[in-house]
């Protein structure tokens, strides 16, 4: 099955070359790296477009500069594998998270969602377990209320990408969106081993503090959008 990998950049340059050096030996020739920088004409396009001179798999894009989810979005859009993994520009793949992946889809999953060791800047483990740390489980309700979907940590299939696309306007984050649609159309399988390392570094775009009412508004606007869907 071909894959795409979808990465959304925004001032990224100083990791995104160890990610994109993560990725690249785990895909076949015939998979895509496509990166959706949201800040062009820096750094960030400078490594993109040096990885795609000599590497036909990475397709560098200028993003809307319109934020994260539509950052997403406009590499989503370009897509053209069976199965679409998510990617942020600052962690680190791990050897062998592509294959455990796909086994699950060439065996009928529709997403797959697997844990991650959280680390600082420098990739020391700070936890040993998103999942742990977040109490991540499926289930529609459960997510709806407390999301364990986790972009960096996710892959689907095209088919749930169709149903996703194009992205509600007042969304709270693109990945908590897609898992949801994923749990309406088949639900998700989840992977206990960490296959990714998380790193926080205090710049991240994801992954932020929000209040109590903003949660809940956001919520309420999944609702909304969901009783339409």
């Amino acid at each position: 099955m071909k894959k795409s990998v979808c990465m959304a950049a925004y001032n990224g340059e100083k990791y995104i070359g160890e990610q994109i050096e993560s990725i690249l030996p785990q895909l076949e020739p015939d998979d895509e790296l496509i990166i959706s920088d949201d800040a062009p004409g820096g750094e960030t396009q400078r490594i993109a477009e040096f990885y795609a001179a000599y590497d036909s798999r990475v397709k560098y894009v200028k993003g809307e500069g319109r934020g994260v989810v539509k950052n997403f979005e406009n590499a989503l859009k370009l897509a053209r594998g069976q199965v679409i993994f998510l990617c942020d520009q600052d962690d680190v793949w791990l050897n062998g998270k592509v294959a455990r992946v796909m086994a699950e889809f060439e065996s009928g999953a529709s997403l797959v969602l697997h844990d991650a060791k959280i680390t600082d800047e420098k990739l020391n483990v700070t936890a040993e377990s998103f999942f742990g740390l977040r109490g991540s489980k499926g289930g529609f309700l459960r997510n709806l209320v407390r999301n364990s979907y986790m972009g960096c940590c996710m892959a689907f299939t095209k088919g749930i990408l169709e149903k996703a696309l194009p992205f509600p306007e007042d969304i709270p984050m693109h990945d908590q969106w897609i898992g949801l649609v994923a749990e309406l159309n088949g639900g998700a399988r989840m992977i206990s081993e960490p296959l990714l390392l998380y790193r926080r570094h205090g710049g991240n775009v994801t992954g932020k503090r929000v209040t109590a009412a903003q949660k809940l508004t956001w919520r309420l606007n999944l609702i909304r959008i969901l009783l339409r869907y």
